[in-house]
């Protein structure tokens, strides 16, 4: 299927460390999509038209971001990360993707279970008054390996001010120690029981929703946890506690 194209703008450049990136892409026309969902970001060469699908770091609207990481080697991630405000950028006019909160089971409290990029979906969701309306608890937790790999740092403290008593952020960092972080990885952090009791709630099939994206080690690992703790994954027609968004 030919996919339709808008010609975006780069309006903002945010640099988190290096070859980790956020730009802000001013592209009017995208059709209303849900947050979690993704969009194909691209520029024309002139053998190809190289793109690749993005989460959308924003809830619908004029002014898109998306949340990058250069790698190394890569065909596109290299050229996205040398652009700067001003260049043009090619944004798909139609987002897809089931990882949206419409696929989420009812629960207290919602898990965001995010490694690397995989915060992106999370961000948009955070920014639309969809997630505070459904959960009364809100659990973000990000893995990386280097506190450097951290981004949205100020806007997710100014969530847990606002909501103190129902936000929380939890930074899991795996390659060094940083206070207020927990170390090592999500996994170890949700078998140690270390998260939970960071949190102070458990994960439970009784009183939780769970939203993994990220590392595919991390998402395997992760449903094999929650099999072991009763939980299944949640479908239309046999309704479970947790969904997964597999992007690479």
């Amino acid at each position: 299927m030919s996919l339709h194209w808008i010609s975006g703008t780069i309006v903002k450049k945010h640099v988190w460390s290096d070859g980790l990136f956020t730009i802000s892409v001013q592209c009017p026309g995208v059709l209303p999509f849900e947050p979690g969902q993704f969009l194909q970001v691209g520029v024309p060469l002139r053998e190809k038209h190289l793109h690749r699908p993005y989460s959308v770091a924003s809830p619908h609207g004029d002014l898109l971001e998306f949340f990058i990481v250069r790698v190394e080697g890569g065909e596109l991630t290299p050229r996205l990360w040398g652009m700067e405000i001003g260049d043009a950028i090619d944004v798909s006019e139609k987002a897809t993707g089931g990882f949206t909160l419409s696929h989420v089971p009812d629960a207290d409290c919602i898990w965001l279970l995010a490694t690397g990029t995989g915060l992106a979906p999370y961000i948009a969701m955070l920014r639309d008054a969809v997630i505070w309306n459904r959960f009364s608890k809100i659990v973000l937790a990000h893995g990386v390996r280097y506190a450097t790999d951290l981004g949205y740092q100020e806007e997710l403290a100014q969530f847990a001010n606002q909501y103190p008593d129902r936000f929380q952020f939890v930074p899991v960092v795996s390659r060094q120690s940083v206070e207020g972080s927990i170390s090592g990885r999500i996994t170890t952090a949700i078998e140690s029981g270390a998260l939970e009791s960071k949190v102070g709630i458990a994960i439970q099939a009784t009183n939780s929703a769970v939203m993994m994206c990220g590392n595919p080690q991390m998402l395997d690992d992760v449903e094999h946890q929650l099999h072991s703790r009763g939980m299944t994954k949640h479908k239309p027609k046999t309704p479970g506690n947790y969904v997964v968004e597999r992007y690479w």
